[in-house]
């Protein structure tokens, strides 16, 4: 699942975990940069029972990129990531991360919305 400390972020942190019991799976976490540090949060997946591993955030390219490559290089289930709420005019552009592992994922992406 992909990462940040933002409200989005941490729902979908909450929500990988609900699936990850559910399918008996473990989750890959993986931080959109440097700076989202999943530390205070991961409890959510240790008081789920889930297994988990975290991955380093990427240095050099783009957080969509890296995802992707992570979840085809261990054979994910399933992409968790976070959107934010947009205005009707913002909902035509999708952030561009977003936007590109919804299109090009091997896997499905389940995209969370913070409440």
């Amino acid at each position: 699942m992909g990462f940040s400390t933002k409200p989005e972020g941490i729902a979908a942190l909450k929500v990988a975990a609900d699936e990850a019991r559910l399918r008996q799976a473990r989750v890959l976490v993986v931080p959109n940069t440097e700076a989202d540090d999943p530390g205070p949060h991961i409890d959510a997946l240790t008081e789920a029972g889930v297994e988990w591993e975290l991955r380093p955030a990427p240095v050099t390219r783009e957080i969509a990129e890296h995802l992707m490559e992570i979840a085809d290089e261990v054979e994910a289930e399933m992409i968790v990531i976070g959107l934010r709420r947009r205005s009707p005019t913002g909902k035509l552009l999708l952030g561009m991360n977003a936007q590109r592992v919804l299109l090009d994922a091997g896997p499905p992406v389940l995209a969370v919305k913070a409440d």
